[in-house]
């Protein structure tokens, strides 16, 4: 929304008895407390905007750079039980802005109206200002403001160096979250593929034998699925053969239910009949799932995406009693002889669906860029069509209420995103009757490739999980589901490392390791570490290399050779699975080395490594209490099973050499 100079008349008065602040010493009473961290911009942002709110006025606020959405609003959500009256604005003028493009602060109230409460131009430099431009000088509002639900903070990227409010505040009470549910180890090791991982694209039709062979090594497939593959004219729906590419969807899907291999459906990108309502300069298939003009804030923009939702949930779904009246496919043969599509409900092959994939990416531009509360329309139409607003055949959980709706991974794994999101359905959705929000997903998602990378700098190299922000975001994400989704599942549904060592995301030599065999190493212990941090699934990205020349960032991310033999990484997974997919984390016991206990089969299991990328080892002594006989499990590289020795107790201890790589020890 487009905002011209305010000018607020009645808002404000001469605050009698508050002299000019000191900019070093003055504090005005009652200041309120405000943490720079919950605020969230509705653009791309790298930073938070704790700079706004540090108590150092003498600096240029930076909140990130190249912004795709340059005026925009930044919200700061009050939480359930906090309380704030706000009396008096202070801000501190480091330096001039443009005076056509204010800042604008917002009251966001119960009934969802904005209350304009400052504007600050920056008219004295190296002074505070008041909430009123006419009157600089002036910090009080002619009237406080109670029964504040929001802030927001409208902007053109330029700041004050400080903001300060004044008034009455009463904190929310302190939470207490739920303990996590058991989540076994084989969720944490998935993987993402294609079509042509299971089919050879000159015979789509048929599965490929030696394709197959390397899938079993994982519990789980993320499957990128183009929705142009299924809708490759509007309106004309395709599964088997898809019209675009003759795949078999069908075959695909329930190879993957008899091999007991669960599959994520990534329903991504837009067809080209989409992709042409938009000017040629602006064509690209990774553009936000809308025609081109529509109102991205609207739901029922998002309704072609949400029909063809509809139909993929009716066919793969566990719902067989659909009215077929909505169910189409294109049952026209392209050619004499060719198989022709039927309508089917209810196979039950596909229980999660994804609603595109990364609608955060920046570096695509504004046409394929949603800030969070636009992706909330869009999951809004996805999900159930906008609460069955849309008309039937709409929105996945109309067709199938048990099939889990997953929202699309994060490039940039950010909860302030999500925050957003759930505002918008806050405001646009409202509550359920058990009193949660009614949000249209089921499954939090992000990605996170651990490299050397920062907010300000570029990446040169990947680096071992541990050494990275993997568990810090991880804890950040699943505070997030516990305090704002009921603490639904949160997944990361892309990670993993390049071979090539040009990449900026590759893994390493480590004396006398192989690239391949840190690569084995760091995607084990990234499966380990989400365990530890509860995270509920992990795929990695991703089954073979795009090239296996490739110097570019995410080229040689495979696990698996081009020959269809499995690189030291995909035997570690199946190993893993093999011997301790049962497994569910307990607690850990040690972070140098680093020690997770499981709970395995009655028994008790105990993961065991060194958290560093020096090639060191570490002793740790192993409290097993009255236990009389152990084994440890090792990996083996090319093999299929691990190595297993006994061990044997002293004084109810066992003494462990600890490596980079993983170990396992199981007490009896």
């Amino acid at each position: 929304m487009k905002l011209t100079t305010l000018f607020i008349p009645l808002l404000f008065f001469c605050f009698t008895g508050c002299a000019q602040k000191d900019q070093h010493n003055f504090h005005m009473p009652g200041k309120i407390p405000i943490e720079g961290k919950r605020w969230y911009q509705l653009t791309n942002a790298a930073t938070d905007m704790s700079e706004l709110f540090d108590n150092n006025q003498f600096q240029k606020i930076n909140t990130g750079y190249n912004k795709l959405v340059p005026h925009y609003d930044a919200w700061y959500p009050l939480q359930d039980g906090e309380e704030m009256t706000i009396d008096s604005i202070m801000m501190y003028c480091w330096r001039g802005i443009d005076a056509e493009h204010p800042v604008t602060i917002y009251a966001v109230m119960a009934d969802w109206k904005r209350v304009p409460i400052a504007v600050f131009r920056g008219q004295r430099a190296a002074t505070w200002e008041g909430p009123d431009p006419e009157k600089p000088g002036v910090y009080a509002l002619a009237k406080p403001v109670s029964g504040v639900r929001y802030l927001i903070i409208n902007s053109w990227g330029e700041f004050p160096g400080e903001i300060e409010f004044y008034g009455k505040h009463t904190p929310a009470a302190e939470q207490v979250y739920p303990s996590l549910p058991p989540v076994y180890l084989s969720n944490y090791l998935g993987i993402n593929a294609y079509e042509w991982n299971f089919e050879d694209e000159h015979k789509a039709a048929v599965l490929d034998p030696a394709r197959l062979a390397a899938i079993p090594s994982f519990t789980a497939v993320r499957h990128y699925l183009d929705w142009g593959k299924l809708e490759a004219t509007e309106g004309n729906y395709t599964f088997n053969p898809a019209h675009d590419g003759s795949w078999d969807y069908d075959a695909m899907y329930q190879w993957c239910k008899d091999n007991k291999t669960d599959v994520l459906v990534c329903l991504k990108t837009i067809p080209k009949w989409m992709e042409e309502t938009y000017p040629a300069d602006k064509r690209n298939y990774e553009n936000i799932p809308a025609r081109y003009g529509k109102d991205l804030t609207d739901p029922a923009s998002y309704t072609e995406q949400a029909r063809v939702a509809f139909q993929f949930a009716a066919r793969y779904g566990r719902n067989k009693s659909i009215n077929a009246a909505l169910l189409k496919v294109d049952g026209k043969p392209r050619w004499n002889g060719d198989k022709v599509n039927a309508i089917k409900t209810g196979l039950g092959l596909v229980h999660y669906i994804e609603c595109d994939n990364e609608r955060d990416k920046w570096w695509k531009g504004r046409t394929a860029y949603q800030t969070g509360r636009e992706y909330a329309a869009n999951l809004s139409a996805f999900y159930d069509g906008h609460k069955g607003k849309l008309g039937p055949g709409v929105g996945v959980k109309n067709a199938d209420p048990a099939m889990k709706v997953v929202m699309g991974g994060l490039a940039d794994p950010s909860t302030g995103y999500i925050m957003g999101m759930v505002d918008w359905c806050k405001e646009h959705r409202g509550y359920r009757k058990d009193g949660s929000v009614d949000v249209p997903w089921d499954v939090i998602n992000y990605h996170y490739y651990a490299n050397d990378g920062t907010a300000t700098k570029e990446a040169t190299t990947g680096i071992a999980p541990e050494m990275s922000s993997a568990g810090t975001i991880a804890k950040d994400f699943v505070q997030f589901s516990a305090r704002y989704c009921g603490g639904m599942p949160v997944w990361v549904t892309e990670a993993g490392y390049d071979v090539n060592q040009q990449s900026i995301q590759r893994a390493v030599p480590i004396k006398d390791k192989s690239v391949l065999q840190t690569q084995a190493d760091w995607i084990l212990r990234t499966s380990l570490l989400y365990a530890r941090n509860g995270i509920d699934r992990v795929f990695y990205y991703q089954l073979y290399d795009d090239n296996a020349a490739s110097t570019t960032k995410y080229g040689t991310s495979g696990l698996v050779n081009d020959d269809r033999s499995a690189r030291p990484a995909a035997a570690y997974v199946a190993q893993v699975n093999k011997q301790f997919g049962g497994a569910s984390f307990i607690s850990t016991l040690s972070n140098a080395p680093c020690v997770d206990e499981y709970s395995f089969d009655g028994k008790k299991m105990y993961a065991i490594w060194v958290p560093d990328a020096l090639g060191r080892t570490a002793q740790y002594s192993l409290d097993v209490a009255d236990a009389t006989k152990a084994t440890l499990y090792q990996l083996v590289p090319g093999g299929k099973e691990m190595k297993a020795t006994p061990i044997k107790p002293a004084n109810g201890k066992l003494q462990i050499t600890a490596s980079e790589t993983p170990q396992f020890v199981v007490v009896q």
